[in-house]
């Protein structure tokens, strides 16, 4: 009879125990949900603060969550422009070998952000950038690599200087350019022989920045500009479309500082040593040291949705990527805008206060674990930036801890399902 009693005792344990366990419970929050909210009680008045949408301070990545920053591509076409018997520029292979080395040279300085030289011994921070550059050829076409050529006496040298400088003429921007709405297209052309021929005149490596387009000269020209060697050229006229002025001057950023520009190498003479300047937006030999300030100012040009740059990016923020999940275990707060690749989680104890626009890809989602919070305040937005739908704020529940969420002033939650 004992063991029927134990098995009996067992049995009961079981079956109590299972219906005291607390059970996870999910639902998305609904149109009435967000009405129902209640503000912060120290909520601002709606649309009497400063937004933080428009300060480059809030762009600046936080090393301690990168992943909240993720990478950004920009998309470039090269363009190989040279004469009718092609003789003052590289054609074919040596066009193609010499374009791939660029890009890798300039993401390799993308990657591998340095310490700033100006001021001597300064502690300004060192972080990482954030963006790459990428080929891009036409959508649909595998056969384009995004490298083309053009062969046009009219329209194919470069005059940096002098009564005849084109440098800021779009003539071969307009006869050329492709996908010039979604590709920063970049034309590399010869300077002009007689130009080459002046005394007066350096056929170094020089570039523009045209709005849509960029011009760069000189490789062909020197056997000792390299890919590597034009690197510098090529990430100083991008970020001149990203919004960023010449460092020396006043560019609007505390972290670069004004100089006389009169040192382009350390070696140039003794002094020159500690008055160099390694910065991507000064003209010097290394041009490989982005600041802070500059970081959150290239970053805040590609999150405004009606800067035309941002139309150069790859929209990675589109469709949603599995393993680009964002996990917030504390407190957190984004200031500025965000274009996120995967799904949200705030984690129990997470606190995530958001105060600007944030985009989720399509079908991607934000969790609420139980006991985390989610504080939406004035001009935040939720949306999707690619005119799909996202799934929207999904609460949980244990034991009843709940996920929770706070909003303020005129926040707005777009592109979800109706509930």
């Amino acid at each position: 009879m004992r063991k029927p009693i134990c098995n009996l005792y067992v049995l009961l344990l079981l079956i109590t125990g299972i219906a005291c366990t607390p059970k996870l419970t999910s639902r998305f929050a609904g149109k009435a949900d967000f009405e129902a909210l209640p503000e912060a009680y120290d909520a601002p008045v709606a649309g009497r603060q400063k937004s933080s949408c428009n300060d480059y301070e809030a762009y600046i990545p936080d090393t301690t969550h990168l992943d909240h920053t993720p990478v950004k591509y920009v998309r470039i076409n090269v363009h190989w422009v040279n004469n009718r018997d092609s003789s003052v520029n590289f054609v074919g292979e040596e066009a193609i070998e010499f374009t791939k080395l660029l890009l890798h040279a300039s993401n390799y300085n993308l990657i591998g952000n340095k310490k700033m030289w100006l001021p001597h011994g300064n502690d300004t921070p060192l972080l990482p950038i954030q963006y790459r550059l990428v080929l891009a050829g036409r959508p649909g076409d595998p056969e384009d690599d995004g490298i083309y050529f053009h062969f046009d006496d009219e329209v194919c040298y470069y005059v940096h200087k002098g009564k005849n400088a084109n440098l800021g003429n779009k003539r071969v921007v307009q006869k050329y350019g492709i996908q010039l709405d979604t590709v920063l297209n970049v034309f590399i052309m010869p300077h002009h022989p007689d130009s080459v021929a002046s005394k007066t005149y350096s056929a170094g490596i020089v570039g523009v920045m045209l709005g849509n387009a960029i011009k760069l000269a000189g490789p062909f020209e020197n056997l000792h500009l390299t890919a590597w060697n034009s690197r510098g050229a090529l990430n100083h006229e991008v970020c001149h479309v990203y919004g960023l002025g010449h460092a020396w001057l006043e560019d609007g950023c505390d972290d670069t500082p004004r100089h006389n520009q009169s040192c382009f190498n350390k070696v140039d003479r003794p002094e020159c040593d500690t008055m160099t300047s390694n910065n991507i937006m000064d003209y010097n030999f290394a041009q490989h040291a982005w600041s802070p300030c500059q970081i959150g100012k290239i970053h805040q040009r590609m999150s405004q949705e009606n800067s035309p740059a941002r139309r150069y990016l790859q929209p990675n923020w589109c469709e949603l990527h599995d393993d680009r999940h964002i996990i917030v275990r504390d407190t957190v707060v984004w200031r500025g805008a965000k274009d996120l690749e995967g799904h949200l989680t705030i984690a129990d104890g997470g606190h995530l206060t958001i105060q600007c626009r944030v985009a989720l890809p399509r079908d991607a989602k934000i969790t609420l674990e139980p006991g985390a919070t989610l504080v939406l305040e004035n001009n935040a937005r939720l949306h999707n930036a690619c005119g799909d739908q996202w799934q929207g704020i999904e609460i949980q529940t244990l034991d009843k801890r709940s996920g929770k969420i706070i909003r303020s002033g005129n926040a707005k939650v777009e592109n979800i399902p109706q509930r």
